[in-house]
């Protein structure tokens, strides 16, 4: 759809204030998170700006004297989380710069808004995946939010260029003479693994092999769960000569689990993952990935935050590349 017809059917504040049987200045202080409003005003408001579509990235930089940083309790433990700790330092950094404080707290599945209302923040960056349960808690508190490595209707968002990563990673293992491609992914719900596959599907079509697609998902989010996922993607038969997998612990769980079989990586089986962590260019082979600026993912969320430029779109897409390492050279 040309972007000119994507504008024009795009809801305006007239139009929410209609479907929600409110003045336009009641919504455009709901919007804005203003005072003179009940908690249930505001919470249909926003409500029926979300379910109608409505860019909440419209709204004006956020003057924040304290930013708040969510990671959803499922990333488990920040000091021991390879992607999520670098993107909590970049948010950090870029607040410094900005004379911003920031607090950092893991949310659950409850008390989501009652833990915002101690926090006392001005704007919340919001970082990994998010129930639509759980975010629209967030959405309902009031505060400017952006949303980094996670995309939902109406919010703005900062991501990894995950299609265009996925899709060098799978041109490469098809480059270097691999018959039999697969991939091992994590959660369909998550929307950087999703994207994920789309770019490992779009290379096999380009190369002709849709037919020839070999996916394997992990059933457990943990390290147990990839380690499980490695072994059934191994004991497919025949077995694929190449991995692509969705992050880089599941492509080392893949190496170990070579290992445990007697295969060699890579004159039996390539892998390829994808972040960049530090493990990867410290495991035997070197693992070839997909570099993420996670530091600028942060960066780029408070700057989404505090001071988007003019006439910037929502959502904004940091550049990936491709780190060639041992564990995938070309097949003999």
């Amino acid at each position: 759809m040309p972007s000119d017809q994507r504008l024009a059917s795009a809801p305006t504040i007239r139009d929410i204030a209609a479907r929600a049987e409110v003045s336009v200045g009641t919504v455009s202080r709901a919007l804005k998170g203003q005072p003179g409003l009940t908690e249930a005003t505001r919470v249909r408001v926003l409500q029926v700006a979300q379910a109608m579509g409505y860019d909440l990235g419209k709204l004006r930089p956020v003057k924040a004297r304290r930013i708040g940083f969510l990671l959803h309790e499922s990333h488990s433990n920040l000091a021991s989380n390879p992607f999520y700790f670098p993107v909590l330092h970049g948010v950090e950094v870029a607040c410094r710069n900005s004379a911003v404080a920031f607090t950092y707290s893991q949310v659950g599945a409850s008390g989501v808004a009652e833990l915002i209302d101690r926090l006392e923040v001005d704007g919340l960056v919001c970082a990994g995946y998010w129930e639509s349960g759980v975010l629209a808690e967030i959405v309902r508190a009031g505060k400017p939010v952006v949303l980094v490595d996670h995309a939902a209707p109406g919010l703005p968002s900062v991501n990894t260029d995950n299609v265009s990563g996925a899709y060098q990673a799978t041109q490469h293992l098809i480059a270097t003479g691999r018959a039999r491609v697969a991939m091992l992914t994590g959660q369909a719900e998550h929307h950087s693994i999703r994207q994920r596959v789309e770019g490992y599907r779009q290379a096999l079509a380009d190369a002709g092999r849709a037919q020839d697609e070999l996916v394997v998902h992990r059933l457990v989010d943990s390290d147990e769960g990839d380690q499980q996922a490695a072994a059934a993607l191994l004991s497919l038969s025949p077995r694929p000569d190449a991995v692509f997998a969705y992050n880089d612990r599941a492509a080392l769980a893949v190496i170990q689990e070579c290992a445990r079989r007697g295969l060699r990586v890579p004159e039996d089986v390539a892998v390829v993952g994808f972040d960049d962590i530090t493990a990867a260019s410290y495991s035997q082979p070197g693992l070839t990935t997909v570099a993420v600026d996670k530091e600028g993912l942060g960066r780029e969320g408070v700057r989404l935050l505090l001071h988007p430029r003019p006439s910037e779109r929502a959502q904004v897409v940091v550049p990936v590349r491709l780190v060639i390492r041992g564990s995938s050279r070309a097949a003999r």
